[in-house]
């Protein structure tokens, strides 16, 4: 949803030999994965930065000569800037592990390798072992490793040092969510879910905002593992460099509503049709808002949610816009361009009434401007910082509706909607405003 010299040619490339190749020509046998897998990587690294595939060979087939491999499952090369500038490659081993492999060439200048060791735990399944990023010169960048439970389930993104051994910090990738808490201690509030990457809910600033249910237990669910630990990563671009996103988003909300109880959803990535079950859980819980920091080009894989929210329409969505930079009434996003009455769309402005570099919008589509640049965040690892986009623009929006439910309970969506676009003013930007109704300078003042 929504991150050396030479050119090479459209099917070869300059790619590096990592072990000298014998006296013959042939390559040296790469070490068994199940052996060592930090030596099999080493072995990867010096075959793809060091020495170039010789000249008039191709790098696909040089890669499985190299690796032994029983085939080549992929020979990708992306343009940049007209010229080919980045390559994927796969190999399939003889033991069932794959080897991915990326090179990044921008204007025929090498800067990136990366290498991925995939291991084969099943038949026919794999999950991901390893990775390194090595820069030009072939010394390592980043390197991590992901271990695993009992069951198999990945527990821990282990980051490495340059020889790929020294473990230099382990991060949790699917923590026991928290622990019971005797009814009422989190007090009464109102319950907003939050439907993304997942949160921290290892830091006190989330923990103690949970939303619970009667016998004290946390509410919400990952709808992406299936289990009931919506910890916040997002492996959709890479299981080893993970993105992290709901806990900023989440930190907003819950700063600028102290009424709201949160009742978090990682979404569900794998099978978006589930987010049917997901709003439906979130209704059964008594969410009314629903805070929704996401989007993407796709239209198909928001058909459920569209579904599921249009027949609820005591419940209000509150959605980003996205930041493509494009007028989503003409080039769409979605599920911002659903166009249901019981969503909202915010996108980001400055704080004088201008929209934000890069933010979407559109007079049909989106409904608000408001400031979301540089906006104070507490990201996942309960680090201070500033966040910009649309995506942070959404919670504040969420938070002033939290404020008016918990002022007037017996509001649902339309109360909530007319009153929030009631404080949209026009701005002095625009002669015609790039929105439905406008903008609103802060939403936090509530005076």
């Amino acid at each position: 949803m929504r991150r050396g010299r030479g050119a090479p040619g459209a099917s070869k490339f300059t790619l590096p030999l990592a072990l000298f190749l014998a006296a013959a020509g042939a390559a040296a046998a790469p070490p068994e994965p199940d052996a060592d897998v930090v030596a099999f990587m080493r072995f990867a690294i010096a075959q793809t930065c060091e020495k170039p595939i010789p000249e008039g060979a191709e790098a696909g087939p040089e890669l499985v000569r190299r690796f032994a491999a029983e085939k080549l499952l992929e020979a990708r090369t992306f343009e940049f800037q007209g010229r080919p500038g980045r390559a994927q490659y796969g190999l399939l081993l003889n033991s069932g592990d794959e080897v991915k492999i990326q090179r990044l060439f921008p204007l025929g200048l090498l800067r990136r390798v990366t290498v991925e060791i995939h291991r084969e735990f099943a038949k026919g399944r794999l999950r991901p072992a390893m990775s390194a990023a090595v820069g030009a010169d072939c010394r390592v960048l980043r390197a991590a490793r992901i271990d695993y439970d009992e069951k198999g389930d990945a527990e821990t993104l282990v980051i490495l040092g340059r020889d790929l051994r020294q473990v230099l910090s382990r991060e949790p990738l699917n923590p026991t969510f928290p622990a019971v808490r005797s009814p009422g201690r989190e007090g009464d509030g109102i319950r907003v879910a939050l439907v993304d990457t997942g949160v921290n809910y290892l830091l006190d600033l989330v923990a103690d905002r949970l939303a619970r249910g009667p016998e004290g237990q946390a509410l919400g669910f990952d709808y992406w593992d299936m289990d009931a630990r919506p910890y916040d990563v997002d492996t959709a671009r890479s299981a080893f460099f993970p993105l992290h996103h709901g806990t900023a988003v989440a930190s907003i909300l819950l700063r600028e509503a102290p009424q709201a109880r949160l009742i978090p959803y990682r979404y569900p990535r794998p099978e978006m049709s589930r987010m049917a079950a997901l709003v439906a859980d979130a209704d059964k819980q008594g969410a009314v808002i629903v805070n929704m920091a996401m989007g993407s080009n796709k239209r198909s894989d928001w058909l459920a949610l569209a579904e599921a929210a249009a027949a609820r329409p005591h419940m209000l969505f509150v959605i980003s816009a996205g930041n493509d930079g494009r007028d989503i009434d003409k080039d769409p996003v979605y599920p911002a361009a659903l166009d249901l009455d019981n969503f909202l769309i915010v996108t980001s402005a400055n704080d004088f009434g201008r929209l934000a570099e890069g933010s979407n919008w559109g007079r049909i589509h989106v409904d608000i401007m408001v400031p979301g640049d540089r906006v104070a965040v507490i990201d996942h690892r309960g680090a201070k910082g500033k966040a910009s986009g649309s995506s942070f623009a959404v919670p504040r929006i969420a938070a002033l509706a939290a404020r008016l439910l918990a002022r007037n309970p017996g509001w649902r969506a339309a109360e909530l909607k007319r009153a929030i676009v009631g404080r949209a003013r026009p701005s002095r930007f625009y002669e015609t405003l790039p929105v439905r109704y406008g903008w609103i300078p802060d939403p936090a003042d509530d005076f």
